[in-house]
C-alpha cells in the first residue's frame, strides 16, 4: 500500500498517517460565515477547507463542517487500501474529496488496476 497525503489550501501536503486531529468550525478563518476545517500533526494545525461562501445558521454551518470531517475521514480510509500513494484534495466547486494518484500530481502516468467485474465496492477494513 502506498502512502497518503491530504493538500491543504496553501497546496502543502500533510502525511495522513501523522494526522492526531481534524477540527471544524462554523466560521471561515477570516468570517463569522462559512465554516473552516483543518488536520492537526505533529502539534502543528493546517487548514483544509476555508470556505466563507456558506450561508446559514452557525449550527447548519458546524453539521455541515461535521459532515465534511466524515467524507475526509471516509477519503483517508479508502485512500489507504489503494496500491499506489494517494493524495486526498478538497474540491471547492463539488464541496467533496477527491482522490488523485501521487503519480498523476508527479506526472508520472502509472497504469491503472480495473476492478474485477462486478465489484464496484471500496474493500472495508
Amino acid at each position: 500500500m502506498g502512502d497518503v497525503w491530504i493538500r491543504t489550501i496553501n497546496h502543502g501536503l500533510v502525511r495522513a498517517e501523522r494526522v492526531t486531529e481534524i477540527a471544524a468550525s462554523r466560521g471561515s478563518v477570516h468570517e463569522e460565515r462559512g465554516y473552516s476545517v483543518k488536520a492537526v500533526a505533529q502539534g502543528k494545525a493546517y487548514i483544509l477547507i476555508d470556505n466563507s461562501d456558506l450561508e446559514g445558521t452557525s449550527d447548519a454551518r458546524f453539521a455541515h463542517a461535521g459532515r465534511m470531517q466524515a467524507a475526509l475521514l471516509l477519503a483517508m480510509d479508502a485512500a489507504s487500501t489503494a496500491a499506489a500513494s494517494m493524495v486526498i484534495s478538497y474540491e471547492q466547486d463539488g464541496e467533496r474529496w477527491v482522490l488523485t494518484p501521487a503519480s498523476d500530481i508527479a506526472g508520472e502516468s502509472v497504469p491503472a488496476v480495473p476492478m474485477a467485474s462486478g465489484d464496484h465496492h471500496l474493500p472495508t477494513g
